[in-house]
């Protein structure tokens, strides 16, 4: 049987990928899959709770972050179009809209 380290230990490793790849990357949809493997790992954290402790708060949470990064994930592919069809670019460094 696999203990409950194993889950958490892989969660953490998942998530500090996730945040490498979103601090160090300038293409933005790398940077959007680096932000959902952050949320996927949070999803096994808890799972892996809900399941040790025997309760199933932890996968209606789940449900919920699932729910959430859904939304986020059609909303944020929108405005990566919608800024590649105007820049022609999808690199970070080279996206100034905010500037006059």
């Amino acid at each position: 049987m696999i203990g409950i380290e194993f889950y958490l230990i892989v969660s953490a490793l998942m998530f500090c990928i996730g945040v490498v790849g979103v601090i160090t990357r300038k293409n933005a949809i790398i940077v959007f899959m680096s932000i959902e493997l952050m949320l996927n790992s949070v999803n096994l954290t808890f799972v892996t709770f809900s399941s040790y402790l025997g309760d199933s708060a932890g996968q209606v949470f789940v449900f919920f972050v699932m729910a959430v990064a859904a939304a986020e994930a059609a909303v944020g592919l929108a405005i990566i179009i919608a800024i590649f069809r105007n820049k022609l670019t999808v690199n970070l460094d080279e996206i100034n809209i905010l500037k006059w």
